[in-house]
């Protein structure tokens, strides 16, 4: 287990203006990452050291997006005026991960640019939905090599270096099945006492340039 992508709900210029905005905050460029026909949804992503990854996601005008849980809380992050959607964590043993939810994964695929498709099993959006401090969970069935951290096609400049969220490291810790600390080892986690909404308040990176935070 371990920490695979941050998401981020595109504003209202759309994902691809979202995705400029923020790259050239970075310093990077982000690539286009496809559509997810189960969800109704496409995303943009950035590379991040470690095999890691940054999207920005948005909901399109499809019927999946009203339907999939993922595309709900899109759109609804989006209606909001866009912004950190959740993190995501990694998973190899997605077995025990249904066993502790109750619930089966959905499967997840995009159509790359290159014309290769992207698979992936998720679980936990709802808990997202419902408590924004909460991760959800992937399960990658594509090889590793078309893994979204992979297609800078060399070493990343941009690392993710800490997290702040707004929520109960407890909580969190139940949801895991293990601490925080544990699945985002390299990575520092600033918790803060929820004042509203829990959830992801704002990401830091190291860039080339210096410390960026969104």
């Amino acid at each position: 287990m371990r920490l695979d992508h941050l998401s981020f709900a595109a504003g209202p210029e759309g994902a691809a203006a979202t995705a400029e905005r923020l790259g050239e905050m970075l310093g990077a460029q982000f690539v286009d990452g496809g559509f997810h026909p189960r969800f109704g949804t496409r995303n943009w992503t950035l590379p991040l050291a470690d095999e890691t990854y940054f999207e920005v996601v948005e909901a399109l005008d499809h019927p999946a997006a009203d339907k999939a849980p993922f595309g709900q809380a899109v759109r609804a992050r989006m209606n909001d005026g866009g912004g950190w959607l959740g993190w995501v964590v990694r998973v190899d043993d997605l077995e025990r991960v249904e066993q502790r939810l109750g619930r089966e994964a959905v499967p997840g695929m995009r159509h790359l640019p290159t014309g290769e498709q992207l698979e992936w099993k998720q679980i936990g959006v709802k808990g997202l939905q419902a408590d924004p401090q909460l991760p959800f969970f992937v399960h990658w069935l594509s090889d590793p090599s078309l893994h979204p951290s992979q297609s800078s096609g060399g070493e990343a400049k941009v690392k993710l270096v800490s997290l702040d969220i707004a929520g109960d490291p407890e909580r969190v810790d139940e949801w895991l099945g293990g601490t925080p600390d544990q699945v985002v080892a390299d990575v520092k986690i600033n918790w803060n006492a929820p004042n509203g909404q829990p959830g992801l308040l704002a990401a830091t990176f190291s860039t080339p340039t210096g410390e960026v935070r969104i």
